[in-house]
Protein backbone atom coordinates (compact mmCIF):
# COMPACT_ATOMS: atom_id res chain seq x y z
CA UNK A 1 0.00 0.00 0.00
CA UNK A 2 1.45 3.60 -0.45
CA UNK A 3 1.79 6.36 2.29
CA UNK A 4 -0.90 7.00 4.06
CA UNK A 5 -0.03 10.71 4.02
CA UNK A 6 1.55 13.43 1.63
CA UNK A 7 3.41 16.85 3.15
CA UNK A 8 1.03 19.65 4.19
CA UNK A 9 -1.76 20.25 1.88
CA UNK A 10 -1.54 23.34 1.03
CA UNK A 11 2.32 23.23 0.02
CA UNK A 12 1.62 20.14 -2.25
CA UNK A 13 -1.12 21.95 -3.70
CA UNK A 14 0.88 24.99 -4.48
CA UNK A 15 3.61 22.73 -6.16
CA UNK A 16 0.82 21.02 -8.01
CA UNK A 17 -1.12 23.87 -9.48
CA UNK A 18 1.89 25.49 -10.76
CA UNK A 19 3.76 22.52 -12.19
CA UNK A 20 0.36 21.03 -13.84
CA UNK A 21 -1.14 23.91 -14.73
CA UNK A 22 -2.59 24.09 -18.28
CA UNK A 23 -4.84 27.01 -17.75
CA UNK A 24 -4.63 29.72 -20.91
CA UNK A 25 -2.70 26.76 -23.53
CA UNK A 26 -5.41 26.60 -25.91
CA UNK A 27 -6.76 29.62 -25.79
CA UNK A 28 -8.08 32.19 -23.38
CA UNK A 29 -11.66 31.30 -24.63
CA UNK A 30 -10.81 27.65 -24.60
CA UNK A 31 -13.86 26.10 -22.86
CA UNK A 32 -12.74 22.11 -23.64
CA UNK A 33 -9.82 22.12 -21.24
CA UNK A 34 -7.72 18.50 -22.32
CA UNK A 35 -10.46 17.40 -24.79
CA UNK A 36 -8.65 19.43 -27.14
CA UNK A 37 -5.88 16.87 -27.62
CA UNK A 38 -8.79 14.66 -29.48
CA UNK A 39 -8.62 15.81 -32.96
CA UNK A 40 -10.25 13.88 -36.13
CA UNK A 41 -7.26 11.67 -36.58
CA UNK A 42 -7.65 10.62 -33.15
CA UNK A 43 -11.30 9.77 -34.05
CA UNK A 44 -10.56 8.31 -37.15
CA UNK A 45 -8.22 5.76 -35.87
CA UNK A 46 -10.74 4.99 -32.85
CA UNK A 47 -13.07 3.88 -35.30
CA UNK A 48 -10.87 1.43 -36.70
CA UNK A 49 -10.63 0.06 -33.87
CA UNK A 50 -13.74 -1.49 -34.39
CA UNK A 51 -12.80 -5.45 -35.31
CA UNK A 52 -15.79 -7.55 -33.72
CA UNK A 53 -18.99 -4.66 -33.44
CA UNK A 54 -19.14 -5.74 -30.20
CA UNK A 55 -20.69 -2.88 -28.05
CA UNK A 56 -21.14 -2.85 -23.92
CA UNK A 57 -23.20 -0.02 -22.25
CA UNK A 58 -21.13 1.70 -19.36
CA UNK A 59 -23.88 3.42 -17.97
CA UNK A 60 -25.37 2.34 -14.57
CA UNK A 61 -29.49 2.36 -14.18
CA UNK A 62 -31.46 5.24 -13.17
CA UNK A 63 -33.40 3.91 -10.29
CA UNK A 64 -34.14 4.12 -6.98
CA UNK A 65 -31.87 0.86 -5.62
CA UNK A 66 -28.50 2.78 -7.20
CA UNK A 67 -25.54 4.39 -5.89
CA UNK A 68 -26.97 7.62 -4.26
CA UNK A 69 -30.51 6.15 -3.10
CA UNK A 70 -32.58 9.02 -5.11
CA UNK A 71 -36.33 8.45 -6.20
CA UNK A 72 -37.07 8.62 -9.81
CA UNK A 73 -40.31 9.29 -10.69
CA UNK A 74 -41.71 7.75 -13.96
CA UNK A 75 -45.37 7.90 -15.21
CA UNK A 76 -47.44 7.42 -18.55
CA UNK A 77 -45.99 8.82 -22.50
CA UNK A 78 -42.66 10.82 -21.87
CA UNK A 79 -41.41 9.20 -19.13
CA UNK A 80 -40.60 12.61 -16.84
CA UNK A 81 -38.21 12.24 -14.19
CA UNK A 82 -36.79 14.05 -11.43
CA UNK A 83 -33.18 13.54 -10.14
CA UNK A 84 -29.74 15.12 -9.83
CA UNK A 85 -27.62 15.54 -12.66
CA UNK A 86 -25.03 13.86 -11.14
CA UNK A 87 -27.00 11.04 -9.71
CA UNK A 88 -25.99 8.20 -11.98
CA UNK A 89 -22.86 7.60 -14.62
CA UNK A 90 -21.50 11.16 -14.78
CA UNK A 91 -19.12 13.40 -16.53
CA UNK A 92 -17.86 16.48 -14.36
CA UNK A 93 -17.66 19.62 -16.22
CA UNK A 94 -14.71 22.26 -15.92
CA UNK A 95 -16.64 24.31 -13.68
CA UNK A 96 -17.40 21.52 -10.79
CA UNK A 97 -14.73 22.91 -8.47
CA UNK A 98 -12.37 25.46 -8.38
CA UNK A 99 -8.50 26.16 -7.02
CA UNK A 100 -7.18 28.90 -5.49
CA UNK A 101 -10.39 30.86 -6.51
CA UNK A 102 -10.62 30.19 -10.28
CA UNK A 103 -12.41 27.55 -12.02
CA UNK A 104 -11.09 25.85 -15.70
CA UNK A 105 -8.70 27.73 -17.67
CA UNK A 106 -8.13 30.11 -15.49
CA UNK A 107 -11.23 31.84 -14.82
CA UNK A 108 -12.18 33.69 -11.56
CA UNK A 109 -15.20 31.25 -10.72
CA UNK A 110 -17.45 33.98 -9.45
CA UNK A 111 -17.33 34.63 -13.00
CA UNK A 112 -18.62 31.33 -14.23
CA UNK A 113 -21.44 31.95 -12.25
CA UNK A 114 -20.25 29.60 -8.27
CA UNK A 115 -21.30 31.24 -5.60
CA UNK A 116 -18.12 30.69 -3.90
CA UNK A 117 -18.76 27.21 -2.21
CA UNK A 118 -16.81 25.10 -4.81
CA UNK A 119 -20.36 23.31 -5.71
CA UNK A 120 -20.02 24.41 -9.47
CA UNK A 121 -24.16 25.43 -9.33
CA UNK A 122 -24.84 27.50 -12.38
CA UNK A 123 -22.06 27.43 -14.58
CA UNK A 124 -22.30 30.09 -17.34
CA UNK A 125 -19.05 29.44 -19.13
CA UNK A 126 -18.33 26.35 -18.45
CA UNK A 127 -21.35 24.29 -18.59
CA UNK A 128 -21.36 20.88 -19.49
CA UNK A 129 -22.85 21.96 -23.03
CA UNK A 130 -19.91 22.69 -24.07
CA UNK A 131 -18.34 18.96 -24.38
CA UNK A 132 -21.27 17.62 -26.00
CA UNK A 133 -19.05 17.03 -29.58
CA UNK A 134 -15.86 16.32 -27.91
CA UNK A 135 -16.43 12.75 -26.06
CA UNK A 136 -15.58 10.44 -28.92
CA UNK A 137 -12.05 9.10 -29.05
CA UNK A 138 -10.02 5.97 -27.89
CA UNK A 139 -10.90 4.28 -24.84
CA UNK A 140 -8.63 2.30 -23.16
CA UNK A 141 -9.19 0.16 -19.89
CA UNK A 142 -6.95 0.16 -17.10
CA UNK A 143 -8.25 -2.82 -14.94
CA UNK A 144 -5.87 -1.88 -11.93
CA UNK A 145 -8.27 -3.84 -9.69
CA UNK A 146 -7.63 -7.07 -12.15
CA UNK A 147 -3.89 -6.74 -12.08
CA UNK A 148 -3.16 -5.76 -8.36
CA UNK A 149 -6.07 -5.94 -6.08
CA UNK A 150 -7.62 -9.74 -4.84
CA UNK A 151 -8.97 -12.96 -6.25
CA UNK A 152 -12.58 -10.88 -6.87
CA UNK A 153 -10.03 -8.33 -8.77
CA UNK A 154 -11.07 -5.30 -6.49
CA UNK A 155 -9.61 -2.88 -4.58
CA UNK A 156 -10.27 -2.53 -1.28
CA UNK A 157 -11.66 0.52 -0.08
CA UNK A 158 -8.93 3.45 0.69
CA UNK A 159 -6.56 2.29 -1.70
CA UNK A 160 -4.27 4.66 -3.56
CA UNK A 161 -3.77 3.99 -6.97
CA UNK A 162 -0.13 5.35 -8.04
CA UNK A 163 1.41 5.82 -11.42
CA UNK A 164 3.48 2.87 -10.63
CA UNK A 165 0.15 0.52 -10.20
CA UNK A 166 -1.30 2.47 -13.34
CA UNK A 167 2.27 0.80 -15.10
CA UNK A 168 2.17 -2.49 -13.67
CA UNK A 169 -1.56 -2.53 -15.31
CA UNK A 170 -0.59 -1.61 -18.79
CA UNK A 171 2.02 -4.25 -18.38
CA UNK A 172 0.15 -6.76 -17.30
CA UNK A 173 -2.75 -5.97 -19.70
CA UNK A 174 -0.37 -5.83 -22.33
CA UNK A 175 0.44 -3.24 -25.88
CA UNK A 176 -3.33 -2.50 -26.50
CA UNK A 177 -3.61 -0.49 -23.13
CA UNK A 178 -0.81 1.60 -24.01
CA UNK A 179 -1.93 5.02 -23.24
CA UNK A 180 -1.86 7.79 -25.46
CA UNK A 181 -2.05 11.58 -26.38
CA UNK A 182 -5.85 12.14 -26.08
CA UNK A 183 -6.73 8.95 -25.14
CA UNK A 184 -10.29 8.61 -22.62
CA UNK A 185 -8.92 6.56 -19.87
CA UNK A 186 -11.49 4.34 -17.67
CA UNK A 187 -9.54 2.88 -14.17
CA UNK A 188 -11.56 -0.02 -12.96
CA UNK A 189 -11.44 -0.62 -9.00
CA UNK A 190 -14.00 -3.28 -8.48
CA UNK A 191 -16.08 -1.73 -6.06
CA UNK A 192 -18.95 -1.37 -8.21
CA UNK A 193 -18.68 -4.67 -8.58
CA UNK A 194 -18.57 -5.34 -4.64
CA UNK A 195 -21.53 -3.27 -3.80
CA UNK A 196 -23.44 -4.20 -6.13
CA UNK A 197 -22.76 -8.10 -5.47
CA UNK A 198 -23.47 -7.82 -1.51
CA UNK A 199 -25.83 -5.31 -2.29
CA UNK A 200 -24.40 -2.21 -0.17
CA UNK A 201 -24.50 1.01 -1.17
CA UNK A 202 -24.30 3.16 1.94
CA UNK A 203 -20.51 4.01 1.60
CA UNK A 204 -20.75 4.20 -2.60
CA UNK A 205 -21.64 7.55 -3.01
CA UNK A 206 -19.96 9.12 0.05
CA UNK A 207 -17.83 6.81 1.73
CA UNK A 208 -14.48 5.67 1.38
CA UNK A 209 -13.32 4.26 -1.91
CA UNK A 210 -9.89 3.28 -4.43
CA UNK A 211 -9.05 5.94 -6.42
CA UNK A 212 -6.55 7.98 -8.04
CA UNK A 213 -3.27 9.14 -5.64
CA UNK A 214 -2.54 12.43 -5.66
CA UNK A 215 0.35 11.46 -6.72
CA UNK A 216 -0.99 10.53 -10.27
CA UNK A 217 -1.23 14.32 -11.15
CA UNK A 218 1.97 14.23 -12.56
CA UNK A 219 1.02 10.85 -15.09
CA UNK A 220 -2.26 12.88 -16.07
CA UNK A 221 -0.62 15.98 -16.94
CA UNK A 222 2.38 14.09 -18.87
CA UNK A 223 0.27 11.58 -20.94
CA UNK A 224 -1.84 14.34 -22.69
CA UNK A 225 -5.33 12.14 -21.89
CA UNK A 226 -8.35 13.91 -22.77
CA UNK A 227 -10.38 12.59 -20.16
CA UNK A 228 -10.40 10.09 -17.42
CA UNK A 229 -13.21 8.15 -15.56
CA UNK A 230 -13.55 5.22 -12.67
CA UNK A 231 -16.06 2.87 -11.45
CA UNK A 232 -16.29 4.61 -8.13
CA UNK A 233 -18.46 7.83 -7.21
CA UNK A 234 -15.60 9.94 -8.48
CA UNK A 235 -11.80 9.03 -9.71
CA UNK A 236 -9.83 10.15 -6.44
CA UNK A 237 -9.41 8.03 -3.49
CA UNK A 238 -11.31 8.44 -0.53
CA UNK A 239 -10.29 9.28 2.11
CA UNK A 240 -7.30 11.84 0.76
CA UNK A 241 -3.92 10.90 1.60
CA UNK A 242 -3.28 14.42 3.45
CA UNK A 243 -3.15 14.75 7.42
CA UNK A 244 -6.02 17.30 8.37
CA UNK A 245 -8.54 18.27 6.34
CA UNK A 246 -8.63 18.99 2.22
CA UNK A 247 -10.97 19.57 -0.31
CA UNK A 248 -10.99 16.97 -3.18
CA UNK A 249 -7.54 18.02 -3.85
CA UNK A 250 -6.66 16.07 -6.59
CA UNK A 251 -10.13 17.57 -8.61
CA UNK A 252 -9.39 20.95 -7.74
CA UNK A 253 -5.86 20.42 -9.75
CA UNK A 254 -6.77 17.83 -12.24
CA UNK A 255 -10.04 19.85 -12.93
CA UNK A 256 -9.84 23.84 -12.09
CA UNK A 257 -5.77 23.87 -13.07
CA UNK A 258 -5.37 20.85 -15.84
CA UNK A 259 -8.39 21.24 -17.83
CA UNK A 260 -8.95 17.34 -17.17
CA UNK A 261 -12.66 16.25 -17.16
CA UNK A 262 -13.34 13.81 -14.81
CA UNK A 263 -16.21 10.76 -14.74
CA UNK A 264 -17.63 8.76 -12.25
CA UNK A 265 -19.89 5.80 -11.39
CA UNK A 266 -19.19 3.84 -14.86
CA UNK A 267 -20.06 0.57 -14.94
CA UNK A 268 -17.42 -1.53 -16.54
CA UNK A 269 -17.91 -4.98 -15.14
CA UNK A 270 -19.07 -6.51 -18.47
CA UNK A 271 -16.35 -4.69 -20.44
CA UNK A 272 -13.52 -5.82 -18.22
CA UNK A 273 -14.65 -9.21 -18.42
CA UNK A 274 -14.23 -9.29 -22.36
CA UNK A 275 -10.92 -7.23 -22.32
CA UNK A 276 -9.35 -9.88 -19.90
CA UNK A 277 -10.79 -12.55 -22.16
CA UNK A 278 -10.05 -11.51 -25.72
CA UNK A 279 -6.61 -9.70 -24.49
CA UNK A 280 -7.82 -6.39 -26.01
CA UNK A 281 -8.45 -2.95 -23.87
CA UNK A 282 -8.71 -0.44 -27.02
CA UNK A 283 -11.88 0.96 -28.17
CA UNK A 284 -14.01 2.83 -29.80
CA UNK A 285 -15.65 5.05 -27.20
CA UNK A 286 -18.89 7.22 -27.51
CA UNK A 287 -19.74 9.36 -24.27
CA UNK A 288 -21.70 12.63 -24.94
CA UNK A 289 -22.86 14.19 -21.82
CA UNK A 290 -26.71 15.19 -21.87
CA UNK A 291 -26.29 19.02 -22.62
CA UNK A 292 -27.54 20.65 -20.12
CA UNK A 293 -26.87 24.42 -20.34
CA UNK A 294 -24.97 25.84 -17.57
CA UNK A 295 -24.70 22.59 -15.51
CA UNK A 296 -21.24 22.04 -13.55
CA UNK A 297 -21.65 17.85 -14.78
CA UNK A 298 -24.41 15.76 -16.77
CA UNK A 299 -25.51 12.19 -16.89
CA UNK A 300 -23.70 10.03 -19.58
CA UNK A 301 -24.76 6.70 -21.36
CA UNK A 302 -21.44 5.72 -22.72
CA UNK A 303 -20.75 2.99 -25.45
CA UNK A 304 -17.84 1.05 -25.90
CA UNK A 305 -17.18 -0.94 -29.50
CA UNK A 306 -14.60 -3.37 -29.68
Amino acid sequence: MPPTHLGPVEEELTKARTAYRNRGRWSADDVLGTLNFIDDAIRAHAASLVRRGRSFSLAQECDGSGPQGFPHGFCGDGDPALMPLRACTQWEGLGRVHDDGRAGNGRPYALVGGDGDGDGDGQSVTGVEHLRDAFTGRGVLLDVGRAVGDARGELPDGFAITEEHLRVTVEAQGATSGVRRGDIVLVRTGQLGRVRRLGEWGGYAAGDAPGLSFTTLGWLHRTEIAAIATDTRGPEVRPHEFAGPARSPLHRIAVADMGLPLGGMWDLEALAEDCAADGVHEFLLVAAPLPVPGAAGAPVSPIAVK
